[in-house]
């Protein structure tokens, strides 16, 4: 029976992909490297330094920072993205987003977050619904970003839950394979081709009703 849903963040509960590319891309542009909306895609679901190495991989300048220096950078475009997040509004939800949370407190099914951003907590403060979920996984305690399990393993065990009494939900490959691999049933937003591995898969958030959900994870 299902008793916990873990949520990434970023294209789940809302989206500010919009933010990180700005962010990304200012940095990416000092540096020389050339980061178009195509390449940004690469980025989503995956942690901040990994999305540094693949934009430093882009312009051939892996070699070219120590791990420290590399640290510097990933901080400067978290500060930048910070200052561009301070928009963000409970009207950034995205559709259907506040009446499947209600549905799930209306059941006592317990609620985590699982997103690679370090801002996630801010965001969820901003966006009105902190007070919503139970636990937040604490991506800097991670060993492995996703795909590896780690992330959706450690929900479950901060709702002291087991994998298969919860629900994971992505939007990205990555996460869909995180969800996967940690024994979850899995639920994917986005389009058929990229979300064909999740248990179950809708093409918007709009789309996604509580009472269909658990039937389908119940089976």
């Amino acid at each position: 029976m299902i008793k916990g849903f873990i949520f990434d963040l970023d294209g789940v509960l809302t989206d500010t992909a919009e933010y990180h590319y700005l962010a990304w891309k200012k940095l990416a542009d000092r540096l020389g490297i050339q980061l178009d909306r195509k390449m940004n895609e690469q980025l989503k679901g995956i942690s901040r330094m990994d999305s540094l190495d693949r934009i430093l991989a882009i312009g051939n300048q892996m070699d070219r920072y120590t791990l420290e220096e590399k640290e510097k950078l990933a901080d400067e475009k978290n500060e930048d993205y910070k200052e561009l997040i301070l928009e963000v509004t409970p009207n950034d939800l995205l559709p259907g987003i506040a009446n499947l949370l209600a549905d799930l407190r209306a059941k006592d099914i317990r609620l985590a977050l699982a997103s690679a951003s370090k801002n996630g907590p801010v965001i969820m403060e901003r966006l009105g619904i902190a007070d919503m979920f139970d636990t937040v996984v604490d991506p800097a305690t991670l060993d492995k970003g996703k795909p590896d399990p780690e992330i959706f393993i450690k929900g479950a065990q901060q709702l002291k839950l087991k994998p298969i009494e919860c629900v994971g939900v992505e939007d990205a490959q990555a996460g869909i394979k995180s969800i996967n691999a940690a024994g979850i049933f899995s639920v994917g937003v986005g389009t058929k081709e990229m979300m064909k591995e999740a248990d179950y898969a809708v093409t918007s958030t709009k789309e996604l009703k509580l009472e269909e959900i658990l039937k389908r994870a119940n089976q």
